[in-house]
């Protein structure tokens, strides 16, 4: 598969990377996360990206990988979940990070974000602190920011993070023209969540879920026409192939779905007509439509 440096002078990861938040799904057998992560390994993903609030993931990951730690990129996101720790504290930080290094059985987390929170959390010194004795000390290598809108904005402009994490896909393109571009233009590494828009394509009626419901709407009133692709492949490719992304993190507990999207990354970039349908579809309808957290 494809790779790129992740930011400034990162690791290189590929294209594809997984989004393990299925992993913590406790209805997800044992032996179907561990089969889920060695066929991740197998098709030459070297990205798993994870969270706190994943549930079981982070363990989960670290036993499926166990000696093929060393062979990828693992990025987890905190900043809450310590048992009797406020969350979005200098101790939740810190802590944190230590509970993920346990969790995950590893000496040192490859890239660490706070996750999704305000634009006035994330400005406090004491938490941006925390994160850069961190990365002194040694246990986390990169420092990142994942959500949107204006945190995400201040995030890429602040020069202190080296990735930043953001949704992307044909029903999501705010981020693309701008954090985006200004992140690759400061050497900041991007990861693009939802990459698949939560599959909203596969819905014939309004879904219950509210964000996947916000991307069913969206796709009906750009009304784009995916063919001769389908859905998944389009979006997968216009997510890793958007200008200054460095990966695409596929979210799924199936392995089928996961080598669908890694034969369409292997296709490359959207053709000229089909990703300028796409981009028009944006721009007539979108142009108001913030990132969906």
């Amino acid at each position: 598969m494809k790779t790129r440096t992740l930011g400034r002078s990162g690791p290189e990861v590929s294209i594809v990377g997984l989004g393990a938040g299925p992993l913590g799904d406790l209805r997800l057998g044992e032996t179907e996360a561990d089969a889920l992560v060695g066929a991740a390994l197998d098709l030459g993903v070297t990205l798993f990206d994870t969270a706190r609030s994943y549930g079981a993931s982070e363990e989960r990951l670290a036993r499926a990988l166990g000696t093929r730690r060393r062979d990828v990129v693992l990025a987890t996101k905190g900043g809450y979940g310590v048992d009797g720790v406020a969350d979005w504290t200098a101790d939740a930080i810190r802590l944190g990070v230590d509970g993920a290094l346990s969790r995950m059985q590893t000496d040192v987390i490859d890239v660490f974000f706070l996750h999704s929170c305000d634009l006035g959390t994330l400005t406090r010194d004491d938490l941006l602190a925390e994160l850069d004795r961190a990365k002194v000390a040694g246990k986390v290598r990169l420092a990142g920011y994942s959500g949107e809108g204006d945190a995400l904005a201040w995030a890429v402009a602040s020069g202190r993070f080296d990735v930043v994490e953001c949704s992307v896909n044909p029903f999501d393109q705010s981020n693309v023209d701008g954090a985006i571009r200004d992140a690759a233009a400061r050497g900041l590494g991007v990861l693009a969540k939802r990459p698949l828009a939560n599959a909203a394509f596969r819905f014939d009626a309004p879904p219950g879920a509210q964000d996947v419901r916000t991307y069913w709407d969206r796709m009906r009133t750009m009304g784009v026409d995916p063919s001769p692709l389908a859905w998944p492949a389009l979006a997968v490719r216009f997510a890793a192939f958007a200008d200054g992304v460095t990966a695409a993190l596929v979210g799924t507990s199936r392995v089928a779905h996961l080598e669908r999207a890694v034969r369409a990354a292997t296709d490359g970039a959207l053709d000229e007509p089909t990703a300028r349908r796409v981009r028009d579809a944006w721009a007539a309808h979108g142009a108001s439509w913030p990132g969906v957290i």
